[in-house]
């Protein structure tokens, strides 16, 4: 037998016990093992956690702008599809109507004719359902000319703007052909009129007048855009290049008015007759989106620039910061 077995052998039953009081002791005064986390280190990975969030939101933010910016080229795309299909048909780029306090007819057909601006006469051709005329009886045409501006038209939304598909319009244009009715359906883009301002009326106070060859119009001899009153330009008059010259854009919008109609350039019906809801001009470089009026400024809501549709069908982003020269020709078809 070993030594070290011969004096295990000779241990005692009180050995034992002091052995096993020991080891308690030291066991009670030994740390336990830690499972949870210390405040400091909860801080810190918060603090990572904000970081981290702060630095890809403006990453999702930007990839969302991105989307909804070639949503509304692409917008603009169809709406030029849809002009040049009208052109084909009629020989000529659809004409702006009669003034502000008009509303489309759909008895009136289309040209200079026809009370309502360039937007209801290219709705044919965006696949747009509108009512049937109804020339037999007058209160049904009523009804039917007040219905129609109020009636939302998507294609003509840039999905970078706030707002509802209908909106409040202003009393102070109350429509000749139509019942007012407080909510309309409103456009974010306008035609081109080109660098000179016509300043265009509301027009004649009835139809009877303004099928008078007598009506004394608003003279728009000087007007060098492509859409005004009553125009009918051809493509063989734009002699400063199809691809060169603007047919439409995004319009500028007061960000403090995208929901009432204190804006003068938003605050009627799409299917209105020639208006600042309907028409810009080239006079000024397009603004962005602010809390000023820019009433006869193209614009959007879009920080790189704004999205506009040249002749020829294809869209361009305009820089904010485009020399006016170089923006006010692009607005003349000369």
């Amino acid at each position: 037998m070993s030594i070290r077995s011969t004096a295990s052998c000779q241990r005692g039953p009180r050995q034992h016990k002091s052995f096993t009081l020991l080891r308690k002791l030291t066991a009670m005064h030994m740390p336990a093992k830690r499972t949870g986390f210390t405040i400091v280190e909860l801080l810190t990975v918060i603090g990572i956690i904000s970081i981290l969030i702060g630095l890809l939101l403006p990453a999702i933010q930007s990839a969302r702008e991105s989307a909804r910016k070639m949503d509304c080229m692409n917008r603009l795309r169809q709406i030029g599809v849809a002009t040049h299909h009208f052109e084909s048909a009629y020989r000529a780029f659809p004409g702006n109507g009669w003034g502000y306090r008009w509303r489309a007819d759909p008895n009136r057909g289309i040209g200079p004719q026809q009370p309502g601006g360039w937007i209801f006469q290219i709705a044919g051709f965006c696949e747009m359902p509108l009512p049937a005329s109804t020339a037999i009886d007058p209160i049904a045409s009523l009804h039917t000319r007040t219905e129609l501006t109020r009636l939302p038209f998507p294609l003509m939304r840039c999905p970078s703007r706030p707002g509802s598909e209908l909106s409040l319009a202003s009393v102070a244009s109350t429509p000749y052909n139509a019942t007012f009715v407080a909510l309309v359906a409103k456009t974010d883009y306008a035609a081109n009129e080109g660098s000179y301002i016509t300043d265009t009326d509301g027009g004649p106070r009835s139809l009877a007048e303004g099928d008078r060859r007598s009506y004394h119009w608003t003279n728009t001899d000087a007007a060098n855009g492509v859409i005004y009153l009553r125009s009918r330009v051809r493509t063989a008059s734009i002699t400063g290049g199809l691809s060169q010259t603007y047919l439409a854009g995004e319009k500028h919008v007061s960000s403090a008015n995208y929901f009432d109609s204190q804006d003068p350039g938003h605050d009627q019906s799409l299917f209105s007759g020639v208006d600042l809801d309907l028409n810009r001009w080239t006079s000024e470089p397009p603004q962005r989106d602010s809390r000023d009026q820019h009433t006869r400024a193209f614009g959007s809501a879009h920080p790189s620039g704004c999205n506009m549709l040249l002749c020829d069908g294809a869209v361009a982003t305009v820089d904010y910061s485009i020399a006016p020269a170089v923006h006010r020709e692009q607005g003349t078809r000369q």
